[in-house]
């Protein structure tokens, strides 16, 4: 039986997750506190295994990042995802409520744009807002 928790945020789980999709997962200490600071997740369960998250952080009011939204590969194309953006986009709508304005932002993994703009997201670019950067840290 598939079901959705609000706000279980597992290291173990998160870890899992991030090499199950093949992102390999960070130091424990580092997993423990991005997840202390995030603001809001869903986690998505087959009776007691995890087969996906997805989580937003931000300051809450103004800017919000989703992030992390992952599906173990053989859960993947079942809707899974879907249901796990429903319930991130359920959550900025609350938010919206008190700020109509606010910004919500995501990085797609290569490839997944399509699976985003089905939810009404649209490139930086297309929006008149330039390109989205990251700074470089990986090239040691």
């Amino acid at each position: 039986m598939i079901l959705i928790k609000e706000n279980v945020n597992s290291i173990e789980e998160f870890n899992y997750l991030y090499d199950a999709v093949g992102w390999e997962s960070y130091d424990e200490k580092v997993s423990e506190k991005a997840l202390a600071n995030t603001m809001y997740s869903v986690s998505v369960y087959d009776d007691d295994k995890i087969i996906g998250y997805g989580r937003i952080i931000g300051d809450g009011i103004c800017f919000l990042y989703i992030h992390d939204v992952m599906v173990i590969p053989k859960y993947q194309n079942k809707k899974i995802g879907s249901q796990i953006m429903n319930k991130l986009l359920e959550k900025v709508n609350q938010i919206k409520i008190e700020n109509p304005y606010v910004r919500v932002y995501l990085g797609a993994s290569k490839g997944k744009e399509k699976f985003y703009e089905r939810f009404g997201f649209i490139k930086r670019e297309d929006a008149n807002l330039g390109s989205g950067m990251i700074l470089d840290g990986f090239d040691d």
